[in-house]
């Protein structure tokens, strides 16, 4: 008898966790703990801790009491790095002009499941500057790119944004006010603050936008003061950054 290899390396639990997944994937409007009990036929012993375990990873959100919805999670793990690749490209020669004319460094950064990340960073075209380096993750309240990241959304993604930061940062509660200052920077169309974290840094951010107006990115300039009087002002590397991240945006959406 020839052996199924489809059941060859069964792995019950695992198998479990992805019915649930697909059944939520399959339904609107959610389930109930009995609901999903039935349709897969198992009792709501057999998968309570499976269920907890995508609740608390983020896969699956609860509402309404004892109702399961499938996130976007997953949606976001299958579209994140083949776009952020091409993000990086298109962003890159105009993140080197824009050091290159401003004489200071400057990095690309992207929201992240209650963070901010840095994706790309260009050194200043001198031998002195303040580099991010990539991979590195910030807050979105007390830095000009989540200032902007949030900014520049729909207020029920930015509910969502600030909900999540909350939830896996140190803060407790929304800065006083945060609201007022991210309104202004919406009219402002760019972010400028001195940084929160390193003495003598002012913290220059604008948006990468999509179609529909919302950052998708954010590009900053951690501007340091030159010594050397013919140097790019902090006010000039405000309309650089602005350029560089209007040029950005021209590409990424395809305009």
């Amino acid at each position: 008898m020839i052996e199924d290899d489809s059941d060859k390396y069964r792995a019950p639990a695992l198998d479990k966790g992805l019915d649930i997944l697909e059944l939520l994937a399959s339904t609107d409007g959610g389930l109930t703990q009995v609901e999903i009990a039935k349709a897969i036929g198992k009792s709501p012993n057999e998968f309570y801790r499976m269920l907890d375990r995508l609740v608390r990873r983020g896969y699956v959100e609860r509402q309404d009491g004892d109702r399961f919805f499938l996130t976007l999670k997953l949606f976001g793990l299958a579209h994140f790095h083949a776009p952020l690749r091409r993000l990086v490209s298109f962003a890159a020669p105009v993140m080197r002009d824009f050091s290159n004319r401003a004489r200071q460094a400057c990095h690309l950064a992207v929201y992240d499941r209650g963070v901010v990340a840095v994706i790309a960073q260009q050194d200043s075209s001198t031998y002195w500057a303040l580099s991010i380096r990539v991979g590195a993750q910030m807050s979105l309240f007390n830095t000009g790119s989540g200032h902007v990241l949030l900014a520049f959304q729909t207020e029920a993604q930015r509910d969502i944004m600030i909900a999540e930061q909350i939830r896996g940062g140190d803060e407790i509660s929304v800065p006083e006010g945060l609201l007022e200052r991210l309104a202004q920077i919406r009219t402002d169309g760019y972010e400028s603050m001195n940084s929160l974290q390193t003495a003598g840094v002012r913290n220059i951010s604008a948006p990468i936008l999509t179609l529909d107006g919302t950052a998708l990115a954010v590009v900053t300039c951690p501007y340091i003061t030159p010594l050397n009087s013919d140097a790019p002002s902090a006010e000039d590397c405000v309309e650089l950054i602005c350029d560089a991240a209007r040029k950005i945006s021209e590409v990424a959406a395809g305009q």
